[in-house]
């Protein structure tokens, strides 16, 4: 797929990985759709990207009707769908049990709402209306890509829900690979370890400097802009299909 023929629906969008993934499709001649729930930041990314170029949609991803009404508003935008990136997702960070007794069940069931079942909810409603494109090169009509964690592999302590959630998001990308190859429609799954995002940046600059020299090389947190190369990659990449690849500097997270 060229980048300049991407129409894409990007969760999370507004900030992060899922604004850097915007603003790459954006420079090279893609329209976005940013669905999140932050309105300010979802004005602020339009008025950098462009009106013409794409639209904020208050969205929240775990709500199947608010998903489907809005999918198709962005397919009306952006003149066609045939990208979603699933970006949304949030820590849920807490012990299973903690000083104050075992985690809420609640705090678990939000956290694989939003990350599992949100990107699933996504997911398959843009390859409702991906099916029905007109096949391109080898017959595709849609690439979906999904943001799970190096944290589904090593999950560490107090991450319970949140590796759960995003071990539950690789888990499900080579078997919807699989049904939607039929309709010519990719799946892909990027696990990235620790990059530079509001919520790294929030944190103390010692925090900072000691979660950047875990890494092997280069030993440093990654950047929203090198996450955003790899998705573009694989946009352009058919032969990429039903695979998680992490990008990571090849970090190994630690128990805690």
């Amino acid at each position: 797929m060229q980048l300049s023929n991407a129409r894409a629906v990007v969760t999370g969008g507004v900030s992060g990985l899922g604004f850097a993934v915007a603003k790459h499709l954006v420079a090279h001649g893609g329209k976005v759709a940013l669905f999140d729930v932050n309105d300010d930041k979802g004005a602020a990314a339009v008025a950098e990207l462009g009106d013409a170029n794409a639209r904020y949609f208050k969205t929240d991803v775990t709500d199947e009707a608010s998903v489907q009404a809005n999918v198709a508003a962005a397919k009306a935008f952006l003149g066609g769908l045939n990208v979603a990136v699933n970006c949304a997702g949030i820590l849920g960070s807490n012990r299973v049990l903690g000083r104050e007794g075992a985690m809420k069940l609640a705090q678990f069931q939000t956290t694989v709402m939003v990350n599992l079942v949100g990107s699933f909810n996504v997911a398959k409603t843009c390859a409702e209306l991906m099916q029905h494109n007109e096949a391109g090169a080898d017959g595709e009509r849609g690439v979906i890509v999904n943001t799970a964690s190096v944290a589904a592999y090593e999950g560490q302590i107090g991450q319970a829900a949140y590796s759960a959630s995003k071990a539950g998001v690789i888990g499900m990308t080579l078997p919807m690979a699989r049904e939607l190859a039929r309709f010519g429609i990719r799946v892909m799954t990027v696990a990235p370890g620790v990059f530079w995002t509001p919520m790294v940046d929030g944190m103390p600059e010692d925090v900072q400097k000691s979660l950047a020299a875990t890494i092997p090389f280069p030993s440093r947190l990654g950047r929203p802009e090198e996450f955003a190369d790899l998705v573009a990659s694989i946009l352009g990449t058919t032969y990429l299909n039903g695979e998680t690849i992490r990008l990571d500097g090849a970090t190994r997270l630690a128990p805690k």
